[in-house]
């Protein structure tokens, strides 16, 4: 993949994790969020400046001069407006106070279920993965949850999850991932939008549960001139493009 392609990827999924977020927000970030950390730097910087952050390395609105790769990486604490600890941030969740959060998976499947705890099953699990962590309960707390799986495959959007470490039957949840936007639910799921760089059938043959499509199937925004310029400066070590498939 040529360089500029790695990058309009990586941005556009960005994009889109940034479209998310609306001005007056609260987001809150756990651990292993650098593209919601980069996503919501972007949207403060565009259309959203005064959201509220809560980061799990126990900061509000800390200055971001540059993307880490690790979400608890002290230079979060820089500039900071306040301080939130953990406990704080599961009550303002259970209080109704926090808007979006952004949430990754081992395997995702068409109802909206995710497993973050381990291939095979609880009582003999083939592989573990790093766990639930907070998001079996934040899930389902925050107002608006997004899905992001930035390496979209047959491996990690199944038929059905192994284990389901979270669920939110009540609702239907976005996914966004680096071939398209997708609404998932109980009644089944739907591909919202394409990417410029992925057909519907590329789609499909990487996608382990079925979707219905809509047509003609809209094709995603491409990232604005403001947003790529934001996530040039704060991604100088194109860290996105790592991450994203």
């Amino acid at each position: 993949m040529s360089r500029n392609g790695g990058f309009l990827r990586a941005a556009t999924l960005v994009a889109e994790m940034a479209r998310e977020l609306r001005e007056g927000d609260v987001v809150a970030t756990g651990v292993a969020s650098p593209l919601a950390i980069l996503a919501i730097e972007v949207a403060r910087r565009t259309h959203a400046p005064n959201l509220t952050w809560l980061a799990c390395v126990g900061s509000i609105n800390p200055l971001v001069s540059t993307l880490r790769p690790c979400s608890e990486d002290l230079e979060y604490l820089h500039g900071r407006a306040g301080q939130v600890s953990i406990p704080d941030l599961f009550d303002h969740a259970r209080r109704g106070r926090v808007d979006v959060m952004f949430f990754g998976a081992a395997e995702v499947d068409g109802a909206g279920d995710t497993n973050l705890t381990a291939a095979g099953s609880l009582v003999k699990p083939r592989c573990k993965f790093p766990g639930v962590a907070g998001a079996a309960t934040l899930r389902r707390w925050v107002h608006r949850p997004v899905l992001t799986v930035p390496r979209q495959s047959r491996r990690n959007l199944v038929s059905r999850v192994q284990i389901a470490s979270t669920t939110d039957p009540g609702r239907r949840t976005r996914l966004l991932t680096n071939l398209g936007r997708f609404e998932l639910g109980r009644q089944g799921a739907s591909l919202v939008s394409r990417h410029a760089w992925a057909e519907a059938e590329t789609i499909r043959e990487h996608t382990g549960f079925e979707f219905a499509t809509p047509e003609p199937l809209p094709v995603t925004s491409a990232p604005g001139s403001e947003t790529v310029e934001a996530i040039r400066a704060i991604d100088s070590r194109r860290l996105s493009e790592r991450i994203v498939g």
